[in-house]
Order: structure tokens, then C-alpha cells, then sequence
């Protein structure tokens, strides 16, 4: 027989360091912040006069999948694009969050149309901010994982 006992407390304790739901809970609130950003990037160009542009914004990484190295295709008034990586937290604004090596490669291909925008409180007062290449400028970049191959 089990003797284990699971108080609601313990649950909660476990779901904290729970890998699999952690990555639900991470990807259900970045989906919500960039769904924030779809909606912010349109009223701009809307308000510019520019309709045509604000149509053309997709959701890159829910449309195309997330291999992409932005989340969001939007525009500047005068038509130069906008490739927009949307990381967000529900901390403040210094939380450490994760990039992709793809996204970091992305930034430094592109640095002309790169932003990453930052949004952090999102539970309760969402705010953020935008970083445009160099990202080293502004971030001090940790490797987290590594690709071991034989």
C-alpha cells in the first residue's frame, strides 16, 4: 500500500517543480503576451493611416511554428519590417528570461529589423520594453543547455 500522504499543500510543492507543467504554465503565458503585442503593433499603424500595413502583421511563430528567431512580423509606418521576439515574465522587469540560440543568431543577422521586446508584471500590470541589436549591449548572455553529438 501507498502510505504516502499528499496534503493540498504538497501538491502545490511538487506542481511548483513539476518540469512538464512549469513548460505549460511558460508557454500558456507567452502565447498571452504575444497576443498582447499582435494587438499593439496594429493600433500604431492603424492610427498612421497606414490599414494596409497593420492587415499584413502576423503572428509568425503561431502561424509559421517557432523556428522563425521572432514571434511577431509587424511594420513601421514608412513599410521597413519590424521582427519582433516577445519574452515575457510575470516578475519585474530585470527577471532573467530565456533565449534560443536561434533567436540570439536571428538578432545578429538582422539587426536592422530585430527587436526584442520585453514585458514583465503581465499578471498584473503588464509594461515593458523594446532592445534592438547588439543584444550583449544590454544583456549579459549565459549559455544554458548544450547539443552533445558523437
Amino acid at each position: 500500500a501507498d502510505d504516502r500522504i499528499q496534503t493540498p499543500a504538497l501538491v502545490r510543492l511538487v506542481g511548483k517543480f513539476d518540469p512538464a507543467e512549469r513548460d505549460a504554465r511558460n508557454r500558456k503565458l507567452g502565447k498571452a503576451g504575444e497576443r498582447l503585442v499582435l494587438e499593439h503593433e496594429r493600433r500604431p499603424l492603424s492610427v498612421a493611416g497606414r490599414d494596409d500595413l497593420a492587415q499584413r502583421v502576423e503572428w509568425t511563430s503561431e502561424e509559421r511554428g517557432d523556428g522563425a528567431g521572432f514571434d511577431i512580423l509587424s511594420y513601421e509606418p514608412d513599410g521597413r519590417e519590424r521582427l519582433i521576439e516577445v519574452k515575457t515574465t510575470n516578475g519585474a522587469a530585470l527577471t532573467p528570461f530565456f533565449l534560443s540560440e536561434n533567436e540570439r543568431a536571428f538578432s545578429e543577422e538582422r539587426p536592422d529589423a530585430f527587436r526584442l521586446l520585453r514585458l514583465y508584471n503581465f499578471a498584473s500590470t503588464p509594461s515593458g520594453f523594446e532592445l534592438a541589436p547588439p543584444l550583449g549591449e544590454h544583456l549579459t548572455l549565459n549559455p544554458a543547455s548544450y547539443r552533445a553529438t558523437f
